[in-house]
């Protein structure tokens, strides 16, 4: 009976199983702690647990923040947005200022050219409108006179009180609606002063104010562009306290 032993006996195919069998131990020994292949023991499970792959659960564990730590780096980002808002706060003042300051400016010049308008108006000798008394009944005297001039005046927009004109009316006529100067320095170029505010042709003519007589001596005409003219050159007859 031949013996196992003797190699000379297997086949191939045993020689191949045989075979397979050596090579499947020695694989199998890389996983068995403790195999003579593999090494020491300690050895042999730190290269399979470092082999072995980690598995990523997604999640990310942060240590505890203290709150006053958050509170520091919070305050930075705080007074910023408080510096812009009270940058943007500013910026709109600013700006509303300066639509205010816009604004008053052009009030200034409406009231500049309105002005300006009623110089030339009566500088040029043209009133806003014509005048019609509706009172046909001023007394035919000083008191009427000014008082009729006064009411045209008033409606033409011409200053002027019944002392100032009644005062000015004194000292260059005494009331008499007829009185030439033949004297001075006007009479001597040819343009005598005239009336009760002794006026020269040339300013009636200039300031002469539509709806009144055109006559160099009516009362009331001659009362109301003496006015016209020292309103445009004094502010107001009020203010006229000599010849003028």
């Amino acid at each position: 009976m031949p013996s196992f032993l003797d190699h000379t006996r297997f086949s191939k195919t045993t020689k191949y199983s045989t075979a397979g069998l050596v090579a499947g131990a020695a694989a199998l020994s890389l996983f068995v702690p403790g195999s003579a292949d593999s090494g020491d023991s300690s050895q042999a499970t730190g290269a399979k647990a470092s082999a072995m792959p980690v598995a990523f659960t997604g999640e990310v564990k942060h240590k505890d923040v203290p709150e006053d730590s958050l509170a520091k780096q919070a305050a930075p980002v705080e007074a910023q947005v408080k510096a812009e808002a009270a940058q943007q706060k500013k910026d709109a003042e600013r700006e509303a200022g300066q639509e205010d300051a816009v604004t008053a400016d052009a009030a200034g010049e409406a009231a500049k050219e309105r002005s300006e308008e009623q110089s030339a108006s009566r500088s040029g000798g043209h009133a806003l409108s014509t005048h019609k008394a509706a009172d046909e009944n001023y007394s035919n005297n000083l008191h009427g006179w000014i008082s009729e001039a006064k009411d045209i005046m008033e409606a033409e927009g011409i200053p002027g009180s019944y002392e100032g004109i009644h005062r000015n009316i004194m000292r260059e006529s005494s009331g008499d609606p007829n009185v030439v100067n033949d004297w001075d320095i006007n009479a001597k170029n040819g343009v005598p002063s005239k009336g009760l505010l002794q006026v020269i042709k040339p300013t009636f003519e200039a300031y002469h104010v539509e709806g009144t007589s055109k006559s160099l001596t009516d009362p009331v005409a001659n009362i109301v562009a003496a006015c016209n003219y020292a309103a445009d050159r004094y502010g107001s007859m009020d203010n006229v306290d000599s010849a003028y």
